[in-house]
């Protein structure tokens, strides 16, 4: 009996000697949460995915914010024909300090485009986002698979539409010499024009984005609709509650991440309203109407070629957007939500 224990117990002294020693082979100095690589282990570990983020990282870096330092011009009195190389007439450019941004908050039209930009966001956040919620809902409740995918297909083609079929298809339905208005003439009513009016234009602006890309965002919900686990409906239905009840403690709780998301980088995208679907109908209604401040920056920097009044108008919207983004991630994160990062 005692032959056989003595054996055991110098293997077990034997193993607890030997523990130190292995431990403070990988360096005594080192402290490192229990379970996490080190640094260079996950370097070596992920080596083939840095190499291939490479390139998308070094095209971000080149048209995203390299570009940034292009901001300089709004404190000039810029001049792009001093030289034909763009950094030597940036450098050569004589400065103007703040009179740009002073010029910008002393001018009218500045503000009327600050305006019209507010107006047609808040009228779009109102409209046009909670739409691609409800048709996601209404597909996804659809049992037929070959309807479901019939209904989303049509709603989605109309995204890869550009701007400019958009707007035509409306001008035959809505314009003078459109659809709805020469129905009216045929029953004895005067004809309208909806494309050339100020007082509508904002609606219709809204209607054009919701018909082309509502469908875009039906994608994103669905797929959030289908993480969810039908054992949550099954047990709701079991438990009595309607099909109504169902999708508003099962299904729309399963949305509130996606909608918060979304949400914040809507509102981080609130003073770009549709630079090309605007342009191409200014003419039509009016700045009074149509002037936003993309618009803006367009007309006074590319037609008027003032270019350093127009990077400091687009500088104040890109630091205002800047802060609407913060101020959203906050509220996000007050209800609960991770929102664009965490806390």
């Amino acid at each position: 009996m005692s032959h056989s224990t003595v054996p055991r117990s110098r293997t077990e002294a034997d193993t607890t000697a030997k523990t130190p020693v292995a431990s403070g082979a990988t360096g005594s100095g080192e402290k490192r949460r229990p379970g996490k690589p080190s640094l260079r282990l996950r370097l070596r570990r992920d080596r083939v995915l840095l190499l291939m983020t490479l390139p998308a990282v070094a095209l971000v870096l080149l048209f995203n914010y390299v570009p940034i330092l292009g901001n300089v011009v709004a404190f000039q009195d810029y001049d792009p024909y001093i030289s034909d190389n763009g950094v030597v007439s940036m450098l050569n450019s004589p400065w103007a300090g703040v009179e740009n941004f002073q010029r910008i908050f002393e001018d009218s039209a500045f503000w009327q485009a600050v305006q019209n930009t507010l107006v047609l966001f808040f009228l779009q956040l109102l409209l046009f986002f909670p739409i691609p919620i409800l048709l996601a809902l209404l597909i996804n409740s659809v049992v037929r698979p070959r309807v479901r995918a019939v209904a989303q297909a049509v709603l989605y083609l109309p995204h890869f539409f550009s701007w400019v079929l958009v707007i035509s298809v409306f001008q035959q339905l809505l314009g003078g010499a459109g659809l709805l208005s020469q129905l009216l003439r045929d029953h004895g009513y005067d004809g309208l024009d909806l494309m050339t009016d100020p007082s509508t234009f904002k609606f219709l602006v809204t209607a054009q984005a919701v018909w082309k890309d509502a469908g875009w965002g039906i994608i994103v919900f669905l797929a959030a609709l289908a993480a969810v686990s039908p054992d949550l409906y099954e047990a709701a239905a079991m438990d009595g509650a309607s099909r109504w009840r169902r999708m508003w403690h099962v299904t729309l709780p399963a949305l509130r991440p996606v909608i918060a998301l979304l949400l914040v980088l809507r509102v981080g995208d609130a003073l770009t309203v549709g630079f090309e679907q605007i342009l191409l109908q200014r003419d039509a209604v009016g700045p009074g109407a149509a002037e936003v401040l993309d618009t803006f920056v367009w007309w006074n920097g590319v037609r008027n070629q003032d270019f350093g009044y127009a990077a400091a108008a687009g500088l104040v919207k890109g630091v205002i957007s800047i802060g609407l983004v913060l101020a959203a991630n906050k509220v996000a994160h007050l209800m609960g939500e991770q929102g664009v990062y965490k806390k």
